[in-house]
């Protein structure tokens, strides 16, 4: 998928900063864009890390769109305030995370914005990356209405009684009967949140439940592999992963 563009093939984007009602109501910002044309595309909903709604995700978002995908990445923070990104996150750690009743809300509300648009092929995936990797297994369980998720070394997946809170009060393993669409998954094996055994144990629920699935694990690479902008970037293992998202999506969401 990279690099394939054709050099003779017209590309055009837009992007910007919209506002959807999301849970409860509430108003929240989401960063949308999408390829210039009639369409239809496929929707992606981007959910964020927990250092916040940043530059990252913008960039991932038009990464998508370059690609064919109308992306909608909702501030999961809203009720946090404003700010940068690092002094909401920041708000966000010291309440003890956003609820998960809340971030359900929220991206229902995206997954609907992205269906309700005229150039939608009416499919949409959910990937998260960190928090918003648990974040995306959480919503493919508690909703039914994805064709596809990625969980992006997703920590706190596997949740021990003691670690269970009132913003978190369900472990999202404990929802694993529940996932209605198929999922991948991207894991490196020097990680700690999740940590290999941590793997094993969300591995072992979706094949007890029966569920469509794949998960890859990648030798020399921790935790945000991905992230170019930290020395935990790993090149290689990234690139590869960027292949597996852009082939699970388009087997799932292109059709």
């Amino acid at each position: 998928m990279w690099n394939q563009f054709r050099t003779d093939a017209y590309e055009g984007m837009l992007a910007e900063t919209v506002t959807i009602k999301g849970y409860q109501g509430d108003s929240v910002k989401a960063y949308l864009s999408r390829p210039l044309g009639a369409g239809p595309y496929p929707g992606i909903v981007l959910i964020h890390h927990l250092p916040g709604w940043d530059e990252f995700y913008r960039e991932t978002a038009r990464r998508f769109s370059q690609h064919g995908y109308a992306v909608i990445c909702p501030n999961l923070y809203e009720r946090f305030g404003h700010g940068t990104p690092e002094e909401v996150a920041a708000r966000a750690r010291s309440a003890g995370g956003v609820p998960d009743d809340s971030v359900v809300g929220d991206c229902e509300a995206a997954m609907g914005h992205l269906r309700s648009l005229p150039y939608s092929n009416g499919k949409v995936g959910v990937i998260g990356t960190c928090s918003g990797g648990r974040h995306a297994f959480l919503v493919a369980c508690r909703t039914t209405s994805l064709d596809a998720a990625v969980d992006c070394w997703g920590g706190r997946v596997v949740q021990s009684q003691e670690e269970l809170t009132a913003a978190q009060p369900v472990a999202p393993i404990d929802y694993t009967a529940e996932l209605s669409c198929p999922l991948l998954g991207l894991f490196g094996e020097e990680d700690q949140s999740p940590s290999p055994p941590q793997v094993d144990q969300h591995e072992e629920a979706l094949k007890r439940h029966g569920k469509t699935f794949e998960f890859h694990r990648y030798a020399g690479a921790g935790h945000g592999f991905f992230y170019y902008d930290r020395a935990n970037y790993r090149q290689q293992q990234a690139m590869d992963g960027w292949q597996k998202v852009f082939e699970f999506f388009g087997r799932h969401l292109q059709g």
